[in-house]
């Protein structure tokens, strides 16, 4: 259409007007001008935007909506048809969605009560419920200011066992069966009154017993595995130690007595004893053979090396036979 109406308008350049194309009615025709071939340009660089045919712009009156209905903007993607579903897939419609269980009041909550029965009692002999409530780290098992009342069942494979500073007041005799591997029991800082008489001797590898500042005022009868007694500040009277109740220790080094109420020296001591604390006690004499063997005047005692007897109402100067055979004297005395 375009390209006709070109044709056209160089028709009424050349040969005249077209029958087609007649002025308006009633209108005066307007006087002939000459045409000029100049303001054509026959390269195909007219503007036609421009191009004006009985006054009217060609390019406004063009109507665009017909294009516009002409142009669709589809997708890359395939159809969804088109789309196969994964293998073992059901389709939508067949699908089945499980909603999760609703937990129960019994999974949902766990309560961890130490104190609770079976905690504590033999059926926790391995000792988890222990572990939990203390530190246990290689056979040592730590339960240090846990306000326990008494002693908790230790795994089987203890070594060394520390409950101190808590609120212990009795040590029974089922307190450590069948620890065969158990060889320290420190319980110092409670206020432990009472020791069953086989609360220790059962242990086969014991060698360490600290017991400081409890309210004793007797000691059980312990395994001759000992190397290492502590019992200071407590309220031990000599009736509350058994007779030779450390004659058969041939490892015991230390035996720590000092801040009791002992009238007198247990004897006889171990040749093994390197370290003897008495002080503050209320040994008033010594006997002969309390550290020496009066049948035997080269006897010479080379172990022990510390003995402590001051604070106490002894006067060494009158027992001086009592020590004759010792590498160092007695530190006390008058």
């Amino acid at each position: 259409m375009v390209l006709l109406c070109v044709v056209v308008a160089l028709s009424l350049v050349l040969l005249g007007p077209c029958p087609g194309f007649s002025a308006p009615q009633g209108s005066p025709e307007p006087a002939e001008q000459p045409y000029d071939l100049e303001d054509f340009d026959l390269n195909g660089e007219t503007e036609w935007e421009n191009l004006d045919l009985n006054g009217e712009n060609y390019a406004e009156n063009y109507d665009y909506d017909d294009l516009d209905q002409e142009i669709e903007v589809g997708t890359v993607a395939s159809p969804i048809s088109e789309i196969s579903p994964p293998a073992n897939v059901p389709p939508p419609g067949e699908m089945e969605v499980t909603p999760p269980p609703k937990p129960t009041p019994q999974s949902a909550t766990i309560t961890l009560n130490f104190k609770a029965p079976g905690l504590f009692g033999p059926e926790t002999g391995m000792g988890m419920p222990t572990c939990l409530l203390c530190v246990c780290i290689s056979g040592s098992v730590y339960c240090d200011d846990a306000d326990l009342e008494q002693i908790p069942p230790l795994p089987k494979d203890t070594t060394h066992f520390y409950g101190r500073f808590n609120k212990i007041r009795h040590v029974k005799n089922t307190d450590f069966i069948n620890l065969s591997k158990l060889k320290r029991i420190d319980l110092t800082g409670n206020q432990i009154s009472g020791l069953d008489e086989d609360a220790f001797r059962p242990l086969p590898q014991l060698q360490d017993i600290i017991l400081a500042d409890n309210n004793l005022q007797a000691l059980p009868e312990l395994p001759s595995t000992m190397k290492y007694i502590d019992v200071r500040n407590n309220r031990l009277i000599s009736r509350g130690i058994h007779p030779d109740a450390f004659k058969e220790m041939n490892q015991l080094e230390f035996l720590y007595l000092s801040d009791n109420k002992l009238a007198y020296i247990p004897i006889p001591l171990p040749e093994s004893l390197r370290v003897l604390h008495l002080q503050n006690n209320n040994i008033q004499t010594l006997h002969v053979d309390t550290f020496c063997n009066s049948r035997d005047r080269n006897y010479i005692r080379g172990q022990l090396e510390d003995i402590r007897l001051d604070g106490n109402p002894v006067n060494l100067n009158l027992y001086a036979s009592s020590y004759i055979c010792l590498r160092r004297l007695p530190v006390g005395g008058h």
